[in-house]
């Protein structure tokens, strides 16, 4: 534990339960609720604001079901996720069956070519699906259009609602038997089923149909697959009502509803317990489901809950095959599941799931029962008292755990079981495969883990409680509370964005992966935004971030003098895949975090151990870093950009920064040199930069703006490199072109990036320009029709996302408690 969260730790906890009481300290509304949070792999949320109107899923997108039910005096409610839906396939894709299709690629077919009439003789006959190395044993293509034909006969039309079950990269038209049924634009990285309206389902007949599609490649990759599925759904569902969920609310480590089901009060807490002060809590694979039951008309109560969780959460695609069984050990039932193949750190890749290690249910709870069955069985062995199995092989299982209480009372009774996920090994760090943190204890086993777990449940949800209200108390204190309900929201995605591990010199590794973005691992300009957080609340989290890019240097694998990108494609850490370096931008954000972090030690150790390293970087800044050239940002989305002001501004911060750490070590011909460097390359920035009434995007502009967000290292750090007037003149600019969701992050668009946002409303020194700038993203944040884990990429005019989710670097919102914990904290 660094000191200075054990000193502020420690001066809250013994206020810390009074403090939950007294105070507001959850958030009420969210894009995506968090309920186990752990690393990129062991990540399930809920997408809709009533936790049982979906299907609970995975970060990507994909469904994780985690299933709820309570029985009261024979009357069933369901409270979690939704029933299985089951889907009988009526036109199988690859992933079920392969198939020939006829097709066209690149030369527009004649008119007609959707229809069931059109000659097709004259096109290509071949295996699907089509596209690049993804399309595996399929065909190869990698142009701009292909066209596809495929003819299949039915016996019987369907009496379901039909669905389209399609892969497509990018857009893709539909046609059955000539009619379009589908528009599905950009990428969607793998299988999903859409709903097709009523109309599509007309359009079948028994014999031969026809599907058609085209597809457009509109840059990057390319594939294309389709099937039809025809939606069974469960008539155990009429025997099940839906339980009235009265409240929710978050707070850093859990997320906590209330239920009225029947004459019963319900209320379930989901307890991921990231406590970043203690790394053996923080990386325990283990979140706690509490579930808390009373009377409310002062009668006794039979009820029974049952909780389900689905063997997806072990698989990459529901398709693959998975063993699953229940055991008991160390005094807990438990359930298990994991993929038969256990493909252990073979795939890499963004829009990936874990499919090798284990997923398990504990419980200690006397009179328990476990079993397995089939997904879409769940509900009915609940309602018909039904077994299960207790070993078993094939697909899509639910681990069930019925837990009885008995008579219950107007006396709260409450019970818990345990989810946790071995995944055996975790990172592959150059060509050397790593296991997670909690496995470095000798002879550590996840029974072993769970049990200790079970044994410390008390004692975690109360550190649990201490660390939520200090996590409230100093965000409210910084920025009021809207502020602090954005920092509530970042921080167990932020975490959970990253994996811990123990490199083979025995340093800490804290790994990002770039969630939704580009997949690559430990990428500098990824920890940049999210440092603020760990700053704040364990240092050395930070220095696990930047570890593998000093060893990836300084081991002569990177020998370029500037910072690499990355350190691979997550899981795999064995050198930069980024196809662009960022040198600027890197080397800048690494210097700069190495002053932040001997700022908040008080001492420059760190920086001292890679010294040569940081010279390198800061005689690259000192010579290309003021007027950067056609150079990539953090901002790549946004594209090349020359002369950009606000990367000039880091590399301006980064030089004076590496003064700062001189002169900490006792160099001060050094700090003295680099110091004035930086101060002269303030001041020639501000003439060129200048655009009258704000600074530009790009120097000798007056007619481009940007958040100059890189700047508010200079007022964290006291460096005192820009004048106050700079300050001024940009935040009434910035406070006069706000829209309804945020501030823009430049003038070449209306999207922005909301942790840049709070970046520059920490610039400021008064809290009304700072709650004016900060509002709106508040209002994105609580408003936003993008239902997934909080996008940091979204649109200004509607609150929409652009791109981007699920990401560490919102970790940035706490840059205002940053800056005023260390003018407070100066060494």
């Amino acid at each position: 534990m660094n000191r200075i969260f054990k000193k502020t730790y420690l001066l809250v906890s013994g206020l810390a339960a009074s403090f939950v009481a007294q105070t507001a300290l959850a958030q009420d509304k969210m894009p995506s609720y968090p309920l186990i949070t752990h690393n990129t792999y062991f990540s399930i949320w809920s997408n809709t604001d009533k936790l049982n109107e979906s299907t609970t899923k995975h970060w990507t997108g994909k469904d994780q079901s985690l299933l709820g039910l309570i029985k009261v005096d024979g009357n069933y409610y369901r409270f979690m996720g939704a029933s299985a839906v089951n889907y009988k396939t009526i036109l199988a894709a690859t992933d079920e069956k392969s198939y020939n299709s006829q097709y066209l690629a690149e030369t527009a077919p004649a008119e007609g070519w959707e229809k069931p009439g059109f000659n097709d003789q004259a096109w290509k006959s071949s295996a699907a699906p089509f596209g690049d190395e993804r399309a595996g044993k399929g065909t190869e293509w990698r142009g701009k259009d292909i066209w596809v034909r495929r003819k299949f006969n039915i016996a019987e039309l369907p009496k379901g609602r039909l669905m389209l079950k399609i892969y497509h990269d990018d857009e893709a038209e539909v046609y059955l038997n000539g009619q379009q049924i589908a528009a599905e634009g950009g990428a969607n990285g793998d299988f999903e089923t859409v709903a097709l309206p009523a109309s599509a389902k007309s359009n079948l007949k028994a014999g031969e149909n026809v599907l058609a599609i085209h597809c457009k490649n509109t840059g990057g990759g390319s594939f294309i697959d389709a099937g039809l599925v025809e939606e069974m759904l469960s008539k155990d569902d009429e025997a099940v009502k839906l339980a009235e969920q009265t409240s929710v609310k978050v707070t850093a480590t859990q997320t906590v509803y209330n239920f009225k089901a029947g004459e019963v009060n319900l209320k379930l807490t989901f307890t991921s317990p990231l406590v970043m002060g203690d790394l053996k809590l923080l990386t325990t694979p283990v979140s706690y489901i509490t579930y808390q039951l009373k009377s409310t008309d002062g009668k006794a109560h039979d009820v029974q809950i049952y909780q389900g969780v689905s063997s997806n959460l072990a698989v990459n695609t529901p398709s693959q095959e998975v063993t699953a069984s229940k055991y008991s050990q160390n005094g807990l039932k438990l359930l298990k599941a994991g993929t038969v193949e256990q493909p252990v750190l073979q795939k890499k890749g963004d829009n990936l799931r874990i499919d090798w290690g284990y997923v398990y249910v504990a419980s200690s709870t006397a009179g328990a029962k476990q079993y397995i069955t089939p997904e879409g069985d769940a509900v009915s062995s609940f309602l018909g008292a039904q077994k299960g199995e207790a070993t078993v092989t094939g697909k899509q299982f639910m681990l069930s755990t019925v837990l009885p209480f008995g008579k219950v009372t107007a006396t709260p009774a409450s019970k818990f079981i345990s989810v946790g996920y071995d995944d055996i090994y975790a990172i592959q760090y150059f060509k050397t495969n790593l296991r997670p943190w909690w496995r470095n204890t000798p002879d550590a086993t996840i029974e072993g883990v769970l049990s200790d777990a079970t044994k410390a449940y008390a004692k975690v949800m109360d550190t649990c409680v201490k660390t939520d209200a200090k996590i409230w108390a100093d965000a409210v204190k910084a920025g009021g509370e809207k502020y602090a309900k954005l920092c509530v929201m970042a921080y167990r995605q932020s975490i959970a964005a990253h994996q811990l591990v123990k490199s083979p010199e025995g340093e800490l590794l804290f790994l990002s992966k770039e969630n939704f973005s580009n997949g690559s691992i430990n990428t500098v300009d990824i920890t940049y935004p999210s440092a603020p957080m760990y700053l704040l609340y364990n240092p050395d989290l930070l220095k696990g971030m930047m570890n593998g890019i000093f060893y990836f240097s300084e081991s002569g694998k990177w020998n370029k003098p500037y910072s690499s990108h990355d350190l691979g494609t997550y899981p795999l850490a064995n050198g930069q895949t980024y196809g662009e370096d960022m040198p600027v931008e890197e080397s800048g954000n690494m210097i700069i975090l190495n002053a932040a972090l001997a700022k908040v030690e008080g001492y420059a150790n760190y920086a001292k151990k890679h010294w040569k390293t940081l010279t390198i970087w800061t005689e690259y800044l000192a010579k290309s870093g003021f007027d950067p050239g056609s150079q990539l940002c953090t901002d790549d989305f946004a594209g090349h950009l020359a002369h950009n002001a606000n990367l000039s501004v880091k590399a301006i911060v980064a030089i004076d920064a590496y003064g700062e750490l001189a002169g900490m070590l006792g160099d001060a011909a050094t700090a003295k040199k680099y110091k004035a460097m930086a101060k002269d390359m303030a001041k020639k920035w501000e003439d060129k930069a200048n655009a009258g009434d704000h600074y530009g995007l790009v120097f000798d502009s007056k007619d481009t703006w940007s958040q100059k967000y890189n700047m508010v290292w200079d007022k964290v750090l006291g460096l005192k490199l820009f004048p106050q007037k700079v300050y001024d003149t940009e935040l009434k600019y910035y406070l006069a072109h706000q829209k309804e969701f945020g501030l823009p992050l430049d003038s070449r668009k209306t999207y922005t990036k909301s942790d840049w946002i709070l970046w520059t409303a920490s610039m400021a020194d008064n809290r009304a320009d700072f709650n004016a700038l900060v509002a709106p993203v508040y209002k994105f944040a609580t408003e936003t029709s993008s239902r997934v884990p909080l996008s940091d990429w979204h649109e200004t005019t509607n609150g929409k996302m652009v791109g981007f989710q699920a990401r560490s670097v919102i970790g940035g919102y706490y840059m205002k408690t940053l800056r005023d914990k260390l003018a407070g904290n100066k060494p």
